[in-house]
């Protein structure tokens, strides 16, 4: 039988390194679950898989379906049915054929004899690692069906919150694309005609205003040079975005976005909602401290806090506490979530404590999202109206000037 390698720590709170012999993995959690706080498992000698697939990357299933899933599933293993058949069940009733397709290699697996959580984590694109932690704590611990609604319970707020950050998001980005076309229209469009009116009804010797002239030499050079201009504008703007998916131009966002007044606080707090509601759900469900650490710093989704909970991942396993080493990092953790996690850590309820920090913080995420809203959106549309009228003042103001004049 394999040997697996561990660190845990005892009821007497002492760090305790050694190994076991058993069958699996999940039967080494599990006969050490009793002894106390798992921080760490591994088999001895194993060695990391590496996968260099150059292929089209496989879509995952949407999340609401995925939600859908797990609360259908949970229902079903609550009430006794087997495994297989409540994955048959759900094959035949899913919406899109690629999550059919992805819940019948499932089964397909298990029936090869591997475990439902080893079979999910054959498709990361649709089951990522929360999900396979959860539900491998839940099979060594026979609470699958617990562990699946909380897993639905998480993806759910998650989803809620991705809605409510995207949905801010669209009216102002509408916005400043109606403005820009807008700008383009009028210079390449109104603004030259109305240019050709004004030097028509003034003469070759009309005075024009200065403000007036710039409007007309900033219409006659985007006329002559659009076809330069706004491939150059949409090609920079793709650029930047591409720029900003590679690990490099992801730091470099993250790090000045987090500064920003405004939305830098926005963006903490989703990213303490997002690790306290992943750790909260990976302890609750039994999940080794290191792994369930290293598990959260690939979901909090902002690079500062990934790096945070990888450092602290690291002292953990050196023997720290959790609660202190958060704490000592206060300019990302507000005071409150390192005494709440000390109060888990000191009455064994972590998760429960954690759950109502990220209960919180997404309320708090909410009320922000709602008043930068409230400010950005009549802002944009300040913006734009000025730049309407300031374009209507410089061409209209000379035409109204020389109608009166050559009434006179």
């Amino acid at each position: 039988m394999p040997i697996f390698e561990y660190l845990l720590v005892n009821k007497k709170k002492e760090t305790v390194s050694s190994t076991i012999e058993a069958a699996d993995k999940l039967s080494a959690i599990n006969n050490l679950r009793s002894r106390g706080q798992l921080i760490k498992i591994e088999e001895k000698g194993a060695k990391k898989e590496l996968s260099f697939s150059f292929g089209k990357k496989k879509k995952g299933a949407k999340t609401e379906e995925l939600v859908m899933f797990t609360r259908q599933l949970s229902a079903m293993v609550s009430a006794g049915v087997p495994i297989l058949r409540s994955l048959n069940s759900m094959a035949k009733h899913a919406e899109s054929a690629n999550f059919r397709d992805t819940i019948n290699a499932v089964i397909k697996d298990i029936e090869g004899g591997m475990s439902f959580a080893d079979a999910l984590s054959k498709h990361p694109e649709t089951f990522n690692d929360i999900y396979v932690n959860m539900v491998a704590a839940g099979e060594t611990g026979g609470i699958l069906d617990d562990i699946l609604k909380r897993l639905a319970l998480q993806q759910e707020k998650n989803s809620s919150m991705k809605k409510k950050i995207k949905g801010a998001m669209t009216y102002p980005i509408v916005l400043l694309i109606i403005t820009i076309i807008a700008f383009f229209i009028l210079m390449i469009f109104i603004i030259p005609v109305i240019g050709k009116t004004i030097k028509d009804m003034g003469g070759p010797d009309a005075k024009i205003p200065l403000l007036t002239e710039i409007m007309l030499g900033i219409s006659d050079f985007v006329v002559s040079f659009w076809y330069i201009i706004i491939p150059i504008f949409v090609g920079s703007i793709w650029l930047l975005i591409r720029y900003i998916k590679t690990p490099k131009g992801r730091v470099k966002f993250h790090n000045i976005i987090i500064k920003v007044p405004a939305v830098g606080p926005i963006v903490k707090k989703v990213a303490i909602a997002r690790f306290t509601r992943t750790f909260s759900a990976l302890i609750g469900a039994g999940v080794a401290v290191l792994e369930a650490l290293d598990v959260t710093s690939r979901a909090v989704g902002n690079v500062a806090y990934e790096k945070s909970l990888k450092e602290a991942t690291r002292r953990v396993q050196n023997g720290e506490v959790l609660s202190k080493i958060i704490a000592e990092q206060d300019n990302l953790y507000p005071p409150i979530v390192a005494q709440m996690l000390s109060v888990g850590e000191e009455t064994g309820q972590t998760d429960k404590v954690l759950v109502k920090v990220a209960d919180f913080y997404e309320e708090e995420v909410d009320t922000a999202i709602d008043g930068v809203s409230s400010i950005i959106e009549p802002v944009m549309i300040v913006a734009m109206g000025v730049v309407i009228a300031l374009v209507a003042v410089s061409v209209m103001g000379p035409i109204t000037s020389m109608a009166g004049q050559v009434k006179e």
